[in-house]
Protein backbone atom coordinates (compact mmCIF):
# COMPACT_ATOMS: atom_id res chain seq x y z
CA UNK A 1 0.00 0.00 0.00
CA UNK A 2 1.27 3.38 -0.97
CA UNK A 3 -0.13 5.69 1.67
CA UNK A 4 0.31 9.40 1.40
CA UNK A 5 2.34 10.74 4.23
CA UNK A 6 0.91 13.65 6.09
CA UNK A 7 3.68 16.07 6.98
CA UNK A 8 4.33 16.17 10.71
CA UNK A 9 3.08 19.30 12.41
CA UNK A 10 5.84 21.28 14.11
CA UNK A 11 5.78 21.40 17.91
CA UNK A 12 4.22 24.40 19.63
CA UNK A 13 7.62 25.71 20.68
CA UNK A 14 8.87 25.72 17.06
CA UNK A 15 5.76 27.59 15.91
CA UNK A 16 6.19 30.21 18.61
CA UNK A 17 9.88 30.71 17.82
CA UNK A 18 8.96 31.12 14.14
CA UNK A 19 6.24 33.58 15.12
CA UNK A 20 8.94 35.49 17.00
CA UNK A 21 10.72 35.79 13.66
CA UNK A 22 7.50 37.27 12.22
CA UNK A 23 6.32 34.10 10.43
CA UNK A 24 2.59 34.81 10.08
CA UNK A 25 1.74 31.26 9.00
CA UNK A 26 3.42 29.84 12.10
CA UNK A 27 1.53 32.30 14.29
CA UNK A 28 -1.78 31.38 12.64
CA UNK A 29 -1.09 27.69 13.26
CA UNK A 30 -0.19 28.45 16.88
CA UNK A 31 -3.37 30.50 17.25
CA UNK A 32 -5.47 27.69 15.79
CA UNK A 33 -4.01 25.26 18.33
CA UNK A 34 -4.57 27.43 21.39
CA UNK A 35 -7.51 29.73 20.66
CA UNK A 36 -10.15 27.40 22.12
CA UNK A 37 -8.16 26.70 25.28
CA UNK A 38 -7.40 30.40 25.63
CA UNK A 39 -11.07 31.31 25.30
CA UNK A 40 -12.06 28.64 27.82
CA UNK A 41 -9.52 29.99 30.30
CA UNK A 42 -10.54 33.63 29.80
CA UNK A 43 -14.24 32.78 30.03
CA UNK A 44 -13.73 30.89 33.29
CA UNK A 45 -11.99 33.93 34.73
CA UNK A 46 -14.25 36.77 33.54
CA UNK A 47 -17.57 34.92 33.14
CA UNK A 48 -18.63 37.00 30.14
CA UNK A 49 -18.34 35.88 26.51
CA UNK A 50 -17.54 39.29 24.98
CA UNK A 51 -14.99 40.19 27.64
CA UNK A 52 -13.39 36.74 27.30
CA UNK A 53 -13.12 37.25 23.53
CA UNK A 54 -11.54 40.66 24.13
CA UNK A 55 -9.05 39.17 26.62
CA UNK A 56 -8.12 36.45 24.11
CA UNK A 57 -7.67 39.01 21.33
CA UNK A 58 -5.50 41.23 23.55
CA UNK A 59 -3.58 38.17 24.74
CA UNK A 60 -2.79 36.91 21.25
CA UNK A 61 -1.80 40.40 20.14
CA UNK A 62 0.68 40.45 23.04
CA UNK A 63 1.85 36.95 22.11
CA UNK A 64 2.50 38.10 18.52
CA UNK A 65 4.38 41.20 19.73
CA UNK A 66 6.41 39.29 22.34
CA UNK A 67 6.94 35.91 20.69
CA UNK A 68 10.57 36.86 20.09
CA UNK A 69 11.08 36.91 23.86
CA UNK A 70 9.79 33.36 24.35
CA UNK A 71 12.50 31.05 25.70
CA UNK A 72 11.74 27.31 25.21
CA UNK A 73 14.14 26.49 28.05
CA UNK A 74 11.84 28.23 30.56
CA UNK A 75 8.68 26.24 29.82
CA UNK A 76 6.19 25.07 27.26
CA UNK A 77 4.90 27.43 24.60
CA UNK A 78 1.32 26.64 25.58
CA UNK A 79 1.82 27.51 29.23
CA UNK A 80 3.62 30.73 28.26
CA UNK A 81 0.85 31.79 25.87
CA UNK A 82 -2.01 30.83 28.18
CA UNK A 83 -0.29 32.68 31.01
CA UNK A 84 -0.45 35.85 28.90
CA UNK A 85 -4.15 35.30 28.16
CA UNK A 86 -4.78 34.59 31.86
CA UNK A 87 -3.12 37.88 32.81
CA UNK A 88 -5.25 39.77 30.26
CA UNK A 89 -8.40 38.17 31.67
CA UNK A 90 -7.40 39.10 35.23
CA UNK A 91 -6.76 42.67 34.01
CA UNK A 92 -10.35 42.68 32.69
CA UNK A 93 -11.60 41.60 36.12
CA UNK A 94 -9.56 44.28 37.85
CA UNK A 95 -10.78 47.02 35.52
CA UNK A 96 -14.37 45.85 35.94
CA UNK A 97 -14.01 45.89 39.73
CA UNK A 98 -12.56 49.41 39.73
CA UNK A 99 -15.45 50.92 37.77
CA UNK A 100 -18.19 52.61 39.73
CA UNK A 101 -21.67 53.06 38.31
CA UNK A 102 -22.63 56.50 37.09
CA UNK A 103 -25.63 57.84 38.96
CA UNK A 104 -27.83 60.68 37.85
CA UNK A 105 -28.41 63.20 40.60
CA UNK A 106 -32.15 62.59 40.37
CA UNK A 107 -31.96 58.81 40.37
CA UNK A 108 -33.78 58.11 43.67
CA UNK A 109 -34.31 54.45 42.85
CA UNK A 110 -30.58 53.88 42.46
CA UNK A 111 -29.85 55.71 45.69
CA UNK A 112 -32.51 53.77 47.58
CA UNK A 113 -31.15 50.44 46.36
CA UNK A 114 -27.66 51.18 47.70
CA UNK A 115 -26.34 48.72 50.25
CA UNK A 116 -26.84 49.38 53.90
CA UNK A 117 -23.92 50.61 55.99
CA UNK A 118 -23.43 47.12 57.43
CA UNK A 119 -23.33 45.52 53.98
CA UNK A 120 -20.93 48.21 52.75
CA UNK A 121 -18.54 47.45 55.62
CA UNK A 122 -18.81 43.74 54.78
CA UNK A 123 -17.97 44.43 51.12
CA UNK A 124 -15.05 46.66 52.09
CA UNK A 125 -13.70 43.92 54.37
CA UNK A 126 -14.11 41.35 51.59
CA UNK A 127 -12.29 43.62 49.11
CA UNK A 128 -9.48 44.24 51.59
CA UNK A 129 -9.16 40.50 52.23
CA UNK A 130 -9.08 39.89 48.47
CA UNK A 131 -6.31 42.44 48.07
CA UNK A 132 -4.36 40.81 50.87
CA UNK A 133 -4.77 37.37 49.28
CA UNK A 134 -3.60 38.66 45.87
CA UNK A 135 -0.67 40.43 47.53
CA UNK A 136 0.29 37.29 49.46
CA UNK A 137 -0.14 35.15 46.35
CA UNK A 138 2.38 37.34 44.54
CA UNK A 139 5.00 36.59 47.22
CA UNK A 140 4.84 32.83 46.58
CA UNK A 141 7.31 31.16 44.24
CA UNK A 142 6.04 31.51 40.66
CA UNK A 143 5.45 27.76 40.22
CA UNK A 144 3.16 27.73 43.29
CA UNK A 145 1.31 30.96 42.55
CA UNK A 146 0.67 29.80 38.97
CA UNK A 147 -1.10 26.57 39.98
CA UNK A 148 -3.10 28.34 42.72
CA UNK A 149 -4.05 31.15 40.33
CA UNK A 150 -5.19 28.69 37.66
CA UNK A 151 -7.27 26.83 40.24
CA UNK A 152 -8.92 29.79 41.94
CA UNK A 153 -9.03 32.49 39.26
CA UNK A 154 -9.25 30.14 36.30
CA UNK A 155 -11.48 27.49 37.85
CA UNK A 156 -9.30 24.63 36.61
CA UNK A 157 -9.11 21.29 38.37
CA UNK A 158 -5.70 19.90 39.37
CA UNK A 159 -5.91 17.42 36.48
CA UNK A 160 -6.64 20.24 34.01
CA UNK A 161 -3.74 22.27 35.41
CA UNK A 162 -1.49 19.21 35.01
CA UNK A 163 -2.47 18.96 31.34
CA UNK A 164 -2.27 22.71 30.78
CA UNK A 165 1.21 23.10 32.27
CA UNK A 166 2.39 19.69 31.05
CA UNK A 167 3.36 18.66 34.58
CA UNK A 168 2.77 15.41 36.47
CA UNK A 169 -0.40 15.53 38.57
CA UNK A 170 1.63 14.84 41.74
CA UNK A 171 3.79 17.91 41.05
CA UNK A 172 0.70 20.10 40.66
CA UNK A 173 -0.78 18.73 43.90
CA UNK A 174 2.49 19.28 45.76
CA UNK A 175 2.86 22.86 44.55
CA UNK A 176 -0.76 23.55 45.42
CA UNK A 177 -0.36 22.12 48.93
CA UNK A 178 2.88 24.02 49.64
CA UNK A 179 1.47 27.27 48.30
CA UNK A 180 -1.74 26.93 50.29
CA UNK A 181 0.22 26.25 53.49
CA UNK A 182 2.25 29.42 52.93
CA UNK A 183 -0.91 31.41 52.15
CA UNK A 184 -2.61 30.18 55.32
CA UNK A 185 0.43 31.11 57.40
CA UNK A 186 0.69 34.58 55.90
CA UNK A 187 -3.04 35.26 56.11
CA UNK A 188 -3.30 34.08 59.72
CA UNK A 189 -0.52 36.52 60.68
CA UNK A 190 -2.40 39.24 58.73
CA UNK A 191 -5.62 38.49 60.65
CA UNK A 192 -3.66 38.58 63.92
CA UNK A 193 -2.34 42.04 63.02
CA UNK A 194 -5.89 43.28 62.34
CA UNK A 195 -7.24 42.17 65.75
Amino acid sequence: MDMERVPAQPPDEVLLVRAGNRDKDAFESFYDRFERRAFSLAYRIVGDRQQAEDAVQDGFLAIWKNAGHYDPARGSAGAWALGIVRNRAIDVLRSRASRTPDLDHDDDAALESRASELRTEEQALRRETGREIRSTLSTLPENQSRVIGLAFYGGFSQTEISDLLELPLGTVKGRMRLGMEKLRGELSSYEGDQA
